[in-house]
């Protein structure tokens, strides 16, 4: 049996009751992780209405299975370029708690990676300085297998209150 060493390793899970799963994901080349308690589901890219007059990184809204979803670009959210649609891209559709309500909404990804379980004993702070997006994006960095995972605080980067000052 070859082994094919142009694919990155996948992380290992850390099994036991003092871990958290995080689906993780690809975007822009770099590896994220969102709590798989605020997942819904995870659909195919599929047609996405743009709306008019919305900042850039709300790319439209998608019917799911007759409700209305807004869809978030993820990169464009981070200020960064707006990553290319192949057909591994992905909108996860997340469940976000806001003002005693719950909304739901999609967000672009390259690519789903998989589920993984995170020690808690594993999961430290987010850096105050030296990343890509906003601090308060990040709810702490997950070190697995040799490696660290952006854990996102996704009701941070959703926050409805600052999406819809625009």
């Amino acid at each position: 049996m070859e082994k094919n060493i142009s694919q990155p390793k996948p992380l290992k899970s850390v099994a036991g009751n003092n871990s958290r799963k995080f689906l993780t994901f690809v975007l822009n080349n770099e590896i994220y992780g969102i709590d798989i308690l605020s997942i819904n589901e995870i659909t195919d890219f599929s047609n996405i209405t743009r709306v008019p007059m919305v900042p850039g990184y709300i790319a439209g809204m998608v019917n799911l299975r007759g409700n209305v979803v807004p869809v978030i670009d993820l990169a464009q959210r981070f200020s960064e370029q707006p990553s290319e649609r192949t057909r591994r891209s992905s909108i996860v559709i997340v469940d976000i708690k806001s003002n005693e309500q719950s909304l739901v909404l999609g967000i672009i990804v390259d690519e789903v990676s998989e589920v993984i379980d995170v020690s808690l004993l594993e999961i430290v702070p987010a850096p105050e300085f030296g990343t890509k997006i906003r601090t308060d994006f990040i709810q702490g960095m997950g070190k697995v297998d040799q490696r660290l995972l952006v854990l996102l605080n996704i009701e941070n980067i959703l926050a409805i209150d600052e999406l819809s000052l625009f």
